[in-house]
């Protein structure tokens, strides 16, 4: 499986802290960092779990929703996409 996420995620180590399940099955990882479309990464889910293993707290996220959180240390909020 292959998900969606930036290089500033992958390529400068940045925090996970934004999550989307988009309706049609498809996995965003994103960071704080303002990213243009040229940021943009696809790389393995066990890639996206290697950087940052806390994203499997998650796994169960359903189609249409979202999380967010301040940093890796804090809580995922979870709610509905618009």
């Amino acid at each position: 499986m292959y998900v969606f996420t930036t290089r500033f995620v992958i390529e400068n180590k940045s925090e996970v802290t934004f999550i989307s399940h988009d309706e049609d099955g498809d996995w965003q990882f994103m960071s704080d960092d303002k990213s243009e479309e040229e940021d943009a990464r696809i790389i393995s889910l066990e890639e996206m779990i290697a950087h940052d293993s806390s994203i499997l707290e998650l796994a169960d996220l359903p189609l249409g929703y979202q999380a967010e959180r301040p940093d890796k240390f804090s809580k995922w909020t979870i709610f509905k996409s618009e």
